[in-house]
């Protein structure tokens, strides 16, 4: 009777549930499509282009040493010795300053950042999570022993008033046991026994035999779930879980140096742009003051108060200006103290950190479908959500068991003995004399079973949330991409516009200054002369920030397409728990060590996992993140040096 009811439970746990076996399909369909749709009018156009700009310079009508005089004037070029006017610092001392390279700075960054240090533990975490989990499979030792005193009253029979047996009890017993024990990867548990037991019966009027009794015996039982909590799927679902977990720690270690590559090298283009501005300023301010200082003499000669304190007022303009990029270069240049963490250059020192590196101007070559397969291959925010859905996976999987009813068997054998001595009560269990089995079956189910239906849904409500997840990740990740693209080109062709610009300013104020030399100074031509030293200086500092900017694209262009650490030569190696210092000072080494990958419950995906380059004995390097010039995305999506850089338009 209890196996019929246990097949009509299982039937029952087997019935259709509130999906079809449809939308199992349509959300594999939906992984290999995210990725496909993404790259599908990409991929009809494949081949690599380079950046262009129009070229204005035969428009400008300006000789080439017209064009060198004027590049001497204002521009990147004119501010090679000119050093930037600090103010006192916060101490009241004199501005000190260091020059610093980009590459220093982003390897320094890389080992001691603070927030990479943080996510640098996060494997080593994940993986004492797995041991922990694996360790639900060890042998486990077990062992007690009592001690047992009985001295306590009984009631005693009579016949015809005579009395008989003893009125009390009086014992000593001696219990003592060990085994092992372990749970097996179906989901079942294995025991192993010995007992052993010591009565020694001082009842008084009372005989029994053998006394003392020593009784040993072997237990051998083993528990198995037949329905639910059956099977590796459900019983290694922890471990798995444990291992995805640990997987995307070493994808947020990834994510972190990516961004921490990112942050720093756009802080440091920003302290290019803020050091530039400053010079700009300072120089446009000295040229203020001279123009002033000749309007305030033509006082008695065609200058009136209004005149002059219109020039007053704009020299205090600038000196404002001045004033605020100098805070600007030190408020930069905090940041990027804090971003690389640098022992020798701590945030609370009062040096102003000064670019080494200069914004470099020079095409690049991409492909757009390269570039966006390389970022859904190697970013690791996708490869996450693709751990994602292997957990909601995972989950679905146990929810699904736990439908079913509780049908547990249990198969026991024992031996045992009893004798007046220890040596021949073992003796005797040789014989196996005497020997129990025992064969039960438990059977269990909830009238309804609403839990069980109920999470079930709930996890494959998660599970396809997990898959929206995805193509959503995959989304923002392409968006990323072409933004990054974008502002690449973009910034490449207003390098050209601004610096058109700019020389045309440069040569009207040449022009003015020409003009004021051979027909003499009005305060109507010093008025335009400052009007068009605040021209000029607008242009420098639009072409510095049209430099800055496209420098600052192409950082975020690799950091998108998840090859920011390739472009370094930076290695990505994670640490294991045994690799890392409980010392205050962490290890800046790293070491990507996984273990292997478990059966996946995930829908095979079209995007192949990413490769990260193996360990090996060499200390990691970096090499400076110059902009590109003649960076190239080719074949896998990690960018390569193009055989020759293409020439500047």
């Amino acid at each position: 009777m209890l196996l019929a009811a246990a097949g009509l439970a299982l039937a029952a746990g087997c019935a259709s549930s509130p999906f079809d076996e449809a939308s199992e399909d349509g959300l594999r369909q939906a992984i290999m499509q995210a990725a496909n749709r993404e790259l599908e009018d990409s991929k009809a156009h494949p081949e690599s282009i380079v950046v262009e700009r129009a070229s204005r310079t035969a428009q400008l009508q300006m000789s080439p040493e017209l064009v060198q005089q004027l590049e001497g004037r204002a521009g990147p070029r004119a501010y090679g010795n000119i050093a930037p006017a600090l103010s006192e610092d916060l101490m009241g001392l004199p501005a000190r300053t260091v020059s610093v390279s980009l590459e220093r700075l982003i390897k320094t960054a890389v080992e001691r950042n603070l927030a990479v240090q943080f996510a640098r533990l996060g494997p080593a975490i994940a993986e004492a999570q797995v041991v922990s989990a694996e360790a639900a499979f060890d042998w486990v030792f077990f062992a007690s022993s009592n001690y047992t005193n009985t001295d306590q009253p009984r009631s005693s029979s009579s016949i015809n008033n005579s009395s008989f047996g003893s009125a009390f009890d009086q014992s000593q017993a001696v219990t003592q046991s060990l085994g092992l024990r372990r749970n097996t990867i179906g989901g079942g548990r294995f025991t192993f026994q010995h007992e052993f037991s010591y009565t020694d019966n001082q009842t008084p009027r009372l005989r029994v035999r053998p006394n003392p009794a020593n009784q040993p015996n072997f237990l051998l039982q083993f528990d198995q779930p037949l329905l639910k909590g059956f099977g590796s799927e459900v019983s290694q679902a922890e471990i798995r879980i444990a291992r995805n977990a640990e997987r995307n720690a070493i994808h947020t270690l990834k994510r972190d140096l990516l961004k921490i590559v990112q942050d720093t090298e756009s802080a440091y283009w920003q302290l290019e742009q803020s050091y530039a501005d400053l010079l700009i300023l300072q120089r446009l301010l000295e040229n203020g003051v001279e123009v002033a200082d000749i309007v305030s003499k033509r006082r008695d000669i065609d200058a009136n108060d209004a005149q002059i304190a219109d020039a007053d007022a704009r020299i205090q303009r600038r000196k404002a200006d001045v004033l605020r990029a100098q805070t600007q270069l030190r408020l930069v240049s905090d940041r990027l103290k804090n971003l690389v963490n640098d022992p020798t250059l701590p945030v609370g020192s009062e040096i102003v950190l000064l670019p080494a590196d200069r914004a470099v101007d020079a095409p690049i070559k991409f492909s757009m479908f390269e570039s966006v397969r390389s970022a859904i291959h190697y970013r690791p925010e996708v490869q996450q959500a693709i751990t994602g859905i292997d957990d909601a996976g995972i989950r679905q999987i146990v929810a699904d068991n736990a439908r079913l009813p509780d049908l547990n068997l249990r198969l026991q054998g024992a031996t045992r003995t009893l004798d007046n001595t220890a040596g021949e009560a073992y003796a005797d269990l040789s014989e196996f004399r005497f020997v129990d089995y025992v064969v039960g079956l438990v059977f269990e189910r909830p009238i309804g079973n609403r839990k069980g239906e109920a999470d079930f849904v709930r996890r494959r409500l998660e599970r396809m949330q997990s898959v929206i997840a995805y193509r959503n990740t995959v989304q923002q990740v392409v968006g990323e991409v072409k933004a990054s693209l974008d502002r690449v080109v973009l910034n490449y062709k207003l390098i050209n516009q601004t610096r058109d610009s700019r020389l045309s300013a440069t040569n009207s104020l040449r022009v003015l200054e020409i003009e004021n030399e051979s027909d003499g100074f009005t305060v109507e031509r010093l008025d335009l002369r400052l009007n068009r030293q605040e021209s000029v200086a607008n242009a420098e500092r639009e072409e510095f920030r049209a430099l800055v900017d496209y420098n600052i694209a192409i950082s975020d262009l690799f950091a998108a397409m998840g090859t920011g650490l390739e472009r370094n030569g930076i290695r990505f190696i994670v640490p294991t728990s045994a690799d890392v210092s409980f010392k205050p000072v962490l290890p800046t080494g790293w070491e990507y060590r996984t273990s292997p990958n478990p059966e996946s419950t995930m829908p095979a995906s079209s995007v192949p996992p990413p490769s990260v380059a193996p360990a090996t004995s060499e200390p990691a390097t970096s090499v400076p993140a110059r902009g590109g010039p003649g960076d190239a995305v080719q074949g896998d999506g990690v960018p390569e040096p193009a055989p020759e850089p293409v020439a500047p338009q």
